[in-house]
This record gives C-alpha cells, structure tokens and sequence, in this order.
C-alpha cells in the first residue's frame, strides 16, 4: 500500500510553491512524522512530515514550483523498516570514541554532511563555519536542530581570535599573485524564490496603484532614551526582556490613529473601510527577504507585551516558522531602517494599508533648545501615505503626534 505525499493547503491566498530540499533521498526509508521536504511559497516557508513510515519514491525534484494538492511523493507502507543485523553493522563499522574523562565508549556521531536529518540551511551553516549539528541541542520537532539552534551555538562559543593561533605578518607571509576569476565565475544567475518574486511585485503594485507620498519630521529621543536607562534593570528583571524602542513606536503610532482615524483607512474598489481596531504590522528582515507579521490589538498591549510579540515574531520569521495568519490584517506598518544605517528614507505601502512609519538612525546632532544649541539624540522620521483617501493636513498632523509622544513619552502612559 501506497501513501501519496500531497502538497497542503497553507492559505487561501497560496496557490503554489517551490520544493526548496527535500530532507530524504529516492528510496529511504522515513518515520512517521519524519520531516521530509521543505516548501517555500510567495509569504512562508513551511515543512513537510511524513504521515507514515515507510520506503519514499519522490516524483518532484527540488526547485520544482508544485501546486497545491499537487502529489509530490508517495510512501510504501508495506516496505520493512532497516533490519537490527544491518543497523548493528553499520554501528560496528563506525569508529569508536573514547570519552577522555569517563573512560566509558561512545558511537561517533555522524558528520554535517551525511546526515539526511537536518535542513539545507542547518547543513549550509554546518560547512560554512565547522559546527557539528550533532553537538547542538536542537529546540525543533523531537529534537530536530534548527537554524536558530546554529546560529545561537556560533554566539555562543568562542572567538577565532581566542581559539586559532596568531597569523602571520605581511612580512612573513608573501602575497599571492591575483588571478582572475575565468569568464564562467565573474556572475552567477539563479532563479528568484517565491517570496522574493511576490515582494517585488507587491513594491511595484504599491507604487502604481496608489496617490504614494511621504512627509518627513524629526522626533528627540532623549526622553525614551533617559527612560530606559533608568528602568531597564528593572524591566528586564520583571519581564525577563529589554525594554526596546520599538514599542513605544507602537504604541505612539497607535494614540496617533486614535486622532487622526483617516490613516487608519483603506480604499476597496470605489469604497473606503474605516478600521476601528488597531493591529500593527512591524517589518522584519529574513535571509530570504523582508517580512511584516501583525501585532494584534495594540491598543490594548503595554510595553512589554508589545517587546515580547515583536521578539516572538521575529523569531519565528527568522526559523522559518512564520504562519500565513502571522502575516494578514494588519493596518498600518512600521518599519525600521535605522538598524542597518539609514539616515533617511521614503518607505514604501504595505498595500493595502494606507500609511507606513519609517525609523532611523539615531543621530547626536546640534539643535536649538529654548534658545540654546544642545547636542540631542535626533531621529528622522518618514511617513509615506495613500494620498487618495488621506489629505496632507491628516499626514501632517498624524506625524506631529507621533512626534510628540516620542518626546514626552509620559502622554503614552497617561494616555493624553
């Protein structure tokens, strides 16, 4: 009896995707629950089990765009799973290392390399910077190593400067004579994923289809920044996480809606919506591009519960683990250019949502205090906006508040 692996239905708004690795190989035999394939499609990239165990016979390869509901394998249940006489030869072949400490034998575990049971991402960063999955105590489903697991074991452990000896000088080392790359290895052209394809096309899409402008101002930080300062240990100690900048753009974004309604606004056909909650989407950069899961009512978060979701999002995002639903029904967005640099910029739509707040970087600049010149922490701020449904006067005003509540972040918390 045949089982068919069948591609799942991930959302209504996902018709498609890319098999980007299968885990197995043509004729392995899999656990029931076995991760076997992973599958990107144009908003996340989800996983693949195996709902029996048996023989795999893969009828798609990886790169292949699948349809949903489309059969991409199937599983023999009536093949035997690998006899004990086999697996104990395979043990006796593997050499045997002694635990310098105990004494005591332990099998060697395998290599990065041949292990089927992780990710191509895990097995990318296995090569890449010498880690053995193996040593890595993974979070993942029965223990599956994960590539937040890699990436928290490299934090993790010590420097090169500490643990490799010290290089030669130029002196004693000659230089190498450059060469140059052969004509075959000066560019590299790969398909785009699905992700990165409908990113386009919605940047695109927003540009054409709506009235876009932005409008610029500049908010002093030194208020949140001082208010960190002295709260942090204590915030941290209570809520187990640091109090960051991010909420309080939430949470001012959110009392600014609450005035200015009309950002809070979409165009449907020749209609417009007017929102009366308040779910804030915040932009998160992934290694296969950028992301916007949804805060859920705001409005009714504090600061560390607001800290914590953003944390958790991002999270997920970067493993992988994002769901469609993580992704839908925010509306209005924020994002964060700051953290890479930016100085200034006129961020994009997030269609259909009718405003999107830009952050940056946080610079000391000299400004005008009560007729003085201070050095103050001094942040650009950019609101881009669907002129078709919002005025320059609502825009305008929506900024000012944002302004002034990251200045006196105290109107926040008294909610005036």
């Amino acid at each position: 009896m045949a089982t068919e692996v069948i591609v799942p239905t991930l959302g209504e708004s996902i018709t498609s995707g890319i098999i980007a690795a299968w885990n197995v190989q043509d004729g392995d035999y899999v656990e029931k629950d076995q991760v076997i394939y992973e599958l990107e499609t144009d908003k996340i990239t989800s996983e693949g089990i195996a709902e029996v165990s048996g023989v795999v016979s893969l009828s798609a390869s990886e790169g292949d765009e699948v349809e949903i509901g489309q059969v991409i394998a199937t599983i023999d249940e009536s093949a035997e799973a690998p006899s004990d006489n086999s697996e104990k030869k395979e043990s006796a072949e593997e050499p045997e290392v002694k635990s310098e400490e105990s004494g005591e034998s332990e099998e060697a575990k395998p290599s990065a390399e041949s292990s089927d049971a992780v990710s191509p991402a895990v097995r990318r960063i296995a090569a890449e910077e010498d880690l053995d999955p193996a040593s890595v105590e993974g979070s993942g489903k029965a223990g599956r190593v994960t590539k937040g697991d890699m990436l928290k074991a490299l934090s993790d452990r010590p420097s090169v400067k500490e643990s490799k000896p010290a290089k030669k000088t130029a002196a004693e080392t000659p230089k190498p004579a450059a060469k140059s790359k052969p004509a075959g290895e000066r560019t590299t052209r790969k398909r785009m994923t699905p992700l990165r394809k409908k990113i386009a096309e919605r940047l695109v899409s927003a540009q054409q289809d709506a009235a876009m402008l932005t409008t610029f101002n500049e908010a002093d930080m030194t208020a949140i920044k001082e208010l960190r300062a002295k709260y942090q240990d204590s915030f941290v100690k209570k809520h187990g996480i640091k109090l960051g900048f991010m909420s309080f753009f939430v949470k001012a974004v959110v009392q600014a809606l609450q005035e200015v309604p009309g950002i809070n606004a979409q165009i449907d056909g020749d209609e417009i919506i007017q929102n009366h909650y308040f779910d804030i989407g915040v932009a998160v950069s992934t290694e296969k591009g950028l992301m916007v899961p949804v805060i859920r009512d705001c409005d009714q978060l504090n600061l560390a519960g607001i800290e914590k979701s953003i944390i958790e999002y991002a999270k997920k995002a970067r493993e992988g683990k994002i769901q469609i639903d993580d992704l839908q029904g925010g509306v209005f967005t924020i994002t964060n250019g700051g953290i890479f640099g930016s100085m200034l910029s006129t961020p994009i739509l997030n269609a259909p949502q009718s405003g999107i707040l830009g952050m940056h970087a946080i610079q000391e600049r000299p400004v005008a205090v009560k007729g003085q010149v201070e050095i103050r922490p001094m942040m650009y701020l950019a609101v881009s906006y669907d002129h078709r449904i919002v005025d320059g006067k609502e825009a305008v005003t929506f900024l000012v508040k944002v302004k002034e509540a990251l200045e006196d972040p105290t109107r926040l918390l008294l909610d005036v």
